[in-house]
């Protein structure tokens, strides 16, 4: 992999880390990325689905999950994990994310990992070839495709260091502050980096040195190489050999930081784990002067890398190895943004012609474009178009629940406010506030419950005793007037519709074993119209690919009784207009239909 990342990248954050996922973002619109490098946030406390971010001066939506697993899967193309867990989580979430697998880079900033478990983890990802950044670290950037969280600081910075675009330095450190000070040097005395890594301050890190100068040295965007290496450890001998033995052909400038050392008595850490020296070979002095003897362009001093880097930046490309770079424009990040209070993901009323879920109104409105209020239903209210088959399904359901007379609570209701004077909009309201669990609701409740039995291979008998435990009457089951001699025909129809035009109905066929066990008990409680709308439904659904999870989603949301809610007010508005036309009076109940038991009043 000669390229840690590219502009098309996308990474799952771990930790919902807002001001580093920000700072992404605003890297992402900054060098006009075509969509954000942050695919997922995974949030395991958070009861929030998503979290809102700005990309420039607008918002965008990033999706929040319980697991590292749930957001793969729904992002399988987001190969990059950025654990920004604490050490004490940091081990358990990358060891998941390497048995998940799917992910080509780990980048985790969580310090002070226990080195046992760091070196277990830092194995099994060479075992699956993951390319691990940290612990400890600030992370990685490829200038111009892709940056981990706050690598290279502000815009501002970013902007000043040249790390918008690619450069011709592969830079490697183990310091994330020096990272970017060293970004910015090279910026001012040469072009710009093409790739950086900070490595991590640990101990035992993921990828070392080695590891990534060898990539830098197999991609062609990067002419030279820079290591800032530390004292303490071996890490910087690798390279050394790789330069003797011609596996590193590019010119490397490299300088160990920790020189001072060697004026201490005893020994002293510098700053990270790693960077104490427990033996000569580990003093920075030693590894500098190892360094240059095999060719490497090492400075006297850290102060003196300015002007190596610009020898050597002059030298290649005066050779023609590097070429003049085309400063690419940018977007600037408003100073001042406003959050939006609303969000909307089925209709755009913006420009010149409103959009239901993408499809111009143009396009769905008229007879000839083939939609039907079914399929605006689909796309409004579920953002799928579905095919015909549902589609007719969901407008025989509209049909089948329109109206039941004047005599249910509902429309009774609608037509004694209409006779009250009041307009069609109060009237349909005072009907549609009855509808609820006795009146309508059985139908997210039908679909709740059998569903329920179903998936846990309840017997009908079995169904029956859970219901009677839960003192919950069978919802969708039993009916005032229609019995087993006297079949609800509006049942019979959607049971003909469901057998001609679904590809299966698990659940209704399920529901009516249950309806053979009731009605052995008594004629009437057979399987009413709301249950077997409820049943049917979650049949549709499961035929055209949902999960349960987003099954549950609907039925707990009520959107099974927004079916009935939106047929039903069909009828509730053709009773209150035949009020209307019919110059109704007011309406009185008539006393001799109200049981009078008045007594008088306890004085206390």
């Amino acid at each position: 992999m000669a390229q840690l990342f590219t502009r098309d990248t996308q990474a799952i954050f771990w930790n919902n880390n807002k001001t580093a996922i920000q700072r992404m973002l605003d890297y992402d619109y900054t060098i006009k990325r075509e969509k954000p490098s942050v695919a997922a946030i995974v949030a395991p406390t958070s009861s929030s689905k998503f979290d809102k971010f700005f990309y420039g001066g607008d918002e965008i939506m990033i999706p929040l999950y319980k697991s590292t697993a749930e957001a793969k899967a729904a992002h399988p193309q987001a190969d990059v994990l950025l654990n920004f867990a604490s050490f004490r989580t940091a081990y358990d979430v990358t060891m998941e994310a390497l048995e998940i697998g799917g992910f080509k880079t780990i980048m985790i900033t969580a310090e002070g990992i226990p080195e046992r478990l760091a070196r277990k983890m830092n194995a099994t990802a060479r075992e699956k070839n993951v390319t691990v950044i940290g612990p400890a670290t600030v992370g990685a950037i490829a200038p111009g495709a892709f940056k981990i969280a706050n690598i290279g600081g502000t815009i501002e910075n970013i902007i000043q260091s040249k790390l918008h675009r690619a450069g011709s330095c592969g830079l490697v450190t183990r310091s994330g502050g020096l990272f970017n000070e060293l970004s910015n040097i090279i910026a001012i005395n040469a072009d710009g980096i093409a790739e950086g890594v900070a490595i991590g301050g640990d101990r035992f890190v993921g990828s070392v040195f080695i590891d990534n100068l060898l990539r830098m040295e197999a991609n062609p965007e990067v002419k030279y190489m820079l290591l800032l290496g530390e004292v303490g450890g071996t890490e910087e001998y690798k390279v050394i050999e790789a330069v003797k033995s011609g596996k590193i052909k590019k010119p490397i400038i490299a300088w160990c930081i920790g020189t001072i050392a060697k004026y201490y008595d005893s020994g002293v850490q510098f700053g990270h784990a790693g960077a104490s020296a427990n033996a000569d070979s580990e003093t920075a002095e030693a590894k500098n002067r190892a360094m240059k003897e095999v060719g490497i362009h090492v400075p006297a001093s850290f102060n003196d890398l300015p002007e190596i880097i610009s020898a050597v930046y002059h030298e290649l490309h005066a050779a023609g190895i590097i070429k003049d770079i085309k400063e690419p424009s940018v977007n600037a990040c408003p100073k001042v943004r406003k959050p939006k209070q609303f969000i909307c993901t089925i209709s755009d009323d913006r420009g010149e012609e409103a959009h239901y879920c993408g499809y111009p109104i143009s396009s769905v409105a008229t007879p000839d474009t083939g939609f039907t209020v079914g399929d605006v239903m689909s796309i409004l209210w579920f953002k799928k178009r579905y095919p015909r088959w549902a589609v007719d399904f969901l407008e025989t359901v509209l049909k089948t629940v329109a109206d039941h007379g004047p005599a249910v609570s509902g429309a009774h209701n609608a037509k004694v406010t209409a006779r009250a004077g009041k307009d069609v909009i109060s009237s349909l309201i005072s009907g549609l506030l009855t509808i609820g669990p006795r009146f309508g609701g059985a139908i997210d409740d039908a679909a709740k419950y059998f569903k329920y039995a179903k998936d846990n291979n309840l017997t009908p008998t079995e169904f029956l005793n859970h219901m009677k435990k839960e003192g919950i009457p069978i919802p969708g089951i039993g009916h005032r007037i229609k019995s087993l001699k006297n079949p609800d025909l509006r049942v019979e129809g959607l049971k003909r519709f469901a057998a001609a035009n679904f590809p299966s109905t698990p659940l209704l066929d399920y529901a009516l074993t249950v309806e053979q066990l009731t009605t052995s008990k008594k004629e009437n409680l057979i399987l009413n119209v709301d249950g077997t709308i409820g049943i049917l439904m979650v049949d549709m659904w499961r035929a055209l690919g949902y999960e349960d999870e987003e099954i549950d989603v609907f039925i707990n949301a009520g959107a099974l009784n927004a079916f009935f809610i939106l047929g039903r007010s069909i009828g509730f508005i053709g009773h209150i207009l035949d009020e209307k036309r019919l110059a109704m009076p007011m309406y009185r109940h008539p006393m001799d239909d109200i049981l009078y038991d008045v007594h008088k009043a306890e004085e206390l």
